[in-house]
């Protein structure tokens, strides 16, 4: 294989991981499961009241 088909083939492949990695929503990051935005109006300093999370296991836990 020749550097110039290497390379092509290369390129062929970054291609759509590159077109993939654009993907995606740009905004304000949103609390998993919640519908309503992260309260932007709040001033800076002041402490929030945050939800808890149910502790649930996930399959991979004992790896971490």
């Amino acid at each position: 294989m020749t550097f110039t088909k290497a390379a092509r083939f290369a390129l062929l492949l970054a291609i759509p991981g590159l077109v993939l990695a654009g993907c995606g929503r740009k905004g304000d990051l949103d609390r998993p499961g919640s519908t309503a935005p992260i309260n932007t109006l709040t001033p800076a300093g002041t402490v929030e009241k945050k939800e808890q999370a149910d502790d649930r296991p996930f399959l991979l836990d004992p790896l971490l």
